[in-house]
């Protein structure tokens, strides 16, 4: 078990932080959309913002490990994070509008699809552009 953790530590990190990242976004959306009705666009903004904070921490130390706290480094990081997340954020709007707006889907049935998609797309810009090893 521990020579598998070894070979696939990277995923598997990843897999772990990107639940609780969606864990830390679904909470907050439900949070915004059921005990405090807002607009669900407006409730996924806050999701996103909370979870894109969390998501940088988890993904520089656990995942990636990018252990550089060199302040031009973490400020490249975190603006070339926040872009590819802004970017996964307009695929994040697009899915839910469709699926609640137009289809008259479940906004939490929606959210929770929505939230494997964009693991999988922000686990690509994380890998090839964010935290490439050097």
């Amino acid at each position: 078990m521990k020579d598998i953790y070894i070979k696939y530590k990277e995923l598997i990190n990843y897999i772990i932080f990107g639940v609780a990242t969606t864990a830390v976004n679904y909470i907050v959306y439900a949070v915004f959309t059921i005990v405090l009705p807002l607009n669900y666009q407006v409730a996924n903004l806050i999701a996103w913002f909370l979870s894109v904070l969390f998501a940088y921490i988890t993904n520089k130390y656990y995942v990636f490990n990018s252990r550089s706290w060199d302040i031009s480094r973490i400020f490249k990081e975190l603006i070339s994070f926040f872009a590819a997340r802004v970017f996964s954020l307009g695929v994040e709007a697009v899915i839910l509008y469709v699926g609640i707006t137009l289809m008259s889907g479940n906004s939490l049935i929606v959210k929770l699809i929505d939230n494997v998609i964009i693991v999988i797309i922000n686990y690509i810009f994380s890998k090839l552009f964010i935290f490439k090893q050097k």
